[in-house]
């Protein structure tokens, strides 16, 4: 064990604990929602670690193990695991905080052109990239999550919750920063070139922007459609 190998678990661990402290503030309350949250992560979680393990076997992302505390489920860090939880949790508090105390609903007036302008890069995107693995899934993901939500479901809060990601981003550069490599000697996860566009915003692959994404707005469904079956009276 290095000087390094707490790295990535102080990275999670510093996305969460402002959040969870502040989920007792008596304004907030958010706590009486970790179960909610629990389940609803969890859901989501699951068929990204599959994903994540499925990319790990076959070479298109790796880790290095320096920067974590060396223990592996499946091929992945402990703290990759934990990954799909703390990043989801400071997502769903601060969504759950500006919707409590701001009315961001004029955003969802731009449910549709968020849908389309977005299918329509994915497609492209798709269509263009066959080749690069984590692209091709990463656009397919994210059509199909964005399809469901708003053709299927029928989910009214696509807008705000678009916006919410946007601010989001402000939070995510520092993060997945120093994931691909920002402020370290070596990134701790590494990219096959081969596998995805190769554009990245600082160290970041421009794609992890678009998983996050879907991955956010699934966690924000379930979250709210089992918060509405536990809680019926509750609001946000």
């Amino acid at each position: 064990m290095t000087a390094y190998s707490f790295t990535y678990l102080l990275v999670n661990f510093l996305t969460i604990i402002i959040c969870f402290i502040a989920s007792f503030d008596k304004r907030i309350r958010f706590d009486r929602y970790f179960f909610t949250f629990l389940i609803s992560s969890t859901i989501v979680a699951i068929p990204f670690i599959l994903w994540d393990i499925w990319f790990t076997a076959h070479g298109i992302w790796w880790f290095d193990l320096q920067y974590t505390l060396g223990f592996t489920l499946a091929g992945l860090p402990i703290e990759e695991i934990l990954f799909f939880y703390c990043i989801p949790f400071a997502c769903v508090f601060t969504y759950f905080c500006l919707n409590k105390f701001f009315n961001l609903s004029w955003a969802n007036a731009f449910n549709n052109i968020i849908v389309f302008l977005s299918s329509i890069v994915c497609v492209l995107i798709a269509l263009l990239h066959p080749d690069k693995t984590y692209t091709l899934v990463t656009a397919v993901v994210t059509l199909g999550t964005l399809i469901y939500l708003h053709f299927i479901a029928k989910c009214p809060w696509i807008g705000q919750a678009s916006l919410v990601f946007g601010i989001l981003m402000l939070g995510f550069f520092p993060v997945n920063g120093v994931l691909t490599g920002s402020g370290i000697p070596s990134p701790i996860v590494n990219y096959n070139p081969e596998q995805f566009l190769g554009i990245r915003m600082w160290t970041i692959p421009i794609e992890d922007a678009v998983y996050g994404y879907s991955q956010f707005l699934l966690n924000i469904y379930f979250f709210e459609l089992i918060k509405r079956g536990f809680f019926p009276t509750q609001t946000a």
